[in-house]
């Protein structure tokens, strides 16, 4: 039985569940993190709000962003003991429109654009191909509202199948009434996280070093944010 953690993007299930990663793989329970939106731009030209995350990211192109961000993540899944599976879906801030316009030109806590009404049942084809019977499939519940969470929530429930959910770390700490309201009438179940295992978490989340100033105060508070959080264990909700 496997436990295959769906993350939209090259940190999210790591940072999220990193701990938990851990004691799994510890236990000798085989662990996948399937990355959705990392696939790497066909085209040059990319959006000036693309451009600003490349400069703030420390990268000067769409394919060394990828390229090196995939790096970070298997640095990163190696150490909780995970084997990192990348889709070739783009990130938000590449994907274009039949009319070449962009269609998140200036932020991604937005609304899917409604061209993109096809788009979760693509992604649920694409981890239908690779899911067995009896794997795990943990979730984000897209505390937030970024638009490639809710994009990939919505994908992985169109499996049709039981899913077990996870709150969005940065963005659950900062946004604790929209997590309390997601899982109302839901199921919650907490596994402990050992020293060991908070120590690998944030081992881990340190590899994401591109990303780490950028969605949090700083990368030593996001760190310490993570150690207290993994002290209380790792929550998992499912619905009844």
């Amino acid at each position: 039985m496997r436990w295959i953690y769906i993350s939209p993007h090259l940190d999210d299930a790591v940072l999220s569940a990193g701990g938990l990663i851990f004691e799994q793989t510890c236990a000798g329970t085989p662990v996948e993190i399937w990355t959705v939106c990392c696939g790497f731009p066909s085209v040059a030209e990319i959006s000036l709000y693309a451009q600003y995350l490349h400069s703030r990211w420390g990268f000067s192109s769409a394919e060394e962003t990828v390229r090196l961000r995939r790096e970070e993540d298997l640095r990163a899944a190696s150490i909780v003991g995970a084997n990192a599976v990348h889709f070739d879906f783009l990130d938000a801030v590449y994907r274009q429109g039949a009319d070449g316009d962009w269609l998140y030109p200036a932020d991604i806590f937005v609304p899917p654009h409604p061209a993109e009404e096809t788009l979760p049942a693509q992604m649920t084809s694409a981890f239908a191909s690779r899911l067995q019977p009896e794997d795990v499939v943990v979730a984000q519940l897209a505390i937030g509202r970024h638009v490639d969470h809710v994009l990939v929530r919505k994908a992985v429930e169109g499996l049709h199948r039981p899913v077990q959910y996870l709150a969005d770390i940065p963005y659950s700490l900062k946004h604790l009434d929209e997590l309390a309201h997601s899982v109302r009438g839901m199921q919650a179940g907490v596994t402990r996280v050992t020293e060991e295992g908070i120590v690998a978490w944030t081992q881990a989340v340190a590899c994401y070093a591109s990303q780490l100033a950028a969605i949090y105060d700083s990368p030593a508070a996001l760190l310490e944010a993570i150690r207290e959080y993994g002290q209380g264990g790792v929550t998992l909700w499912k619905f009844a």
